[in-house]
């Protein structure tokens, strides 16, 4: 294993060929990864047919005059769970911060800061979330399914969903184009 939280506050961009389609040019905003494991919450990805007015109206908050958005498919994990990504702005109880660059929020509170307009400056919301077992990832990353990048706030709030896998292996300083689909063994 790793050196605990060596990855936490990174993304995790899926190679070309994972073998599991739902993370097709996935990026995941690893949250925590140490000996019992890692979770993380994908921001590449958008839910079809729910809104955050949706999410709002389904939890008794009322959006008053923020704009509706889409919401993030966070990972196959407990679809039902939401969670915000934001800017280091913005700090309750139960708040984590991988990352200087930005932070997660999973409580009721924050979708009500929000919409209230005393939220942090930037954010996106998720339902779900990518875990693994212990040394579960290190394996994945082994075995040519994932690659860990530095994570950039302004891909990650200012960049369109669609183009933040591509973003992310630019600033990285690779072009996505060149990447194989598989790997050999010397």
């Amino acid at each position: 294993m790793t050196d605990a939280h060596y990855l936490s506050g990174r993304f995790l961009l899926a190679l070309p060929g994972m073998p599991d389609p739902r993370f097709d040019d996935a990026v995941i905003a690893l949250c925590v990864h140490n000996a019992e494991g890692a979770m993380g919450v994908g921001v590449g990805h958008e839910l079809e047919g729910i809104s955050l007015h949706m999410l709002l109206g389904d939890l008794d908050i009322d959006p008053g005059t923020l704009p509706d958005k889409p919401i993030h498919f966070g990972g196959p994990v407990e679809p039902q769970r939401g969670f915000v990504i934001h800017s280091p702005d913005y700090a309750r109880d139960g708040t984590l911060m991988p990352s200087p660059e930005w932070s997660v929020t999973a409580t009721r509170e924050i979708l009500t800061d929000i919409a209230a307009g005393q939220g942090p400056a930037h954010w996106l919301v998720a339902l779900g979330y990518a875990g693994w077992g212990p040394g579960q990832l290190d394996g994945e990353m082994r075995r040519h399914g994932w690659f860990a990048a530095d994570s950039h706030a302004g891909i990650l709030f200012d960049t369109a969903v669609d183009d933040r896998w591509h973003a992310v292996w630019q600033a990285e300083g690779v072009d996505p184009s060149h990447l194989a689909g598989q790997t050999g063994r010397a």
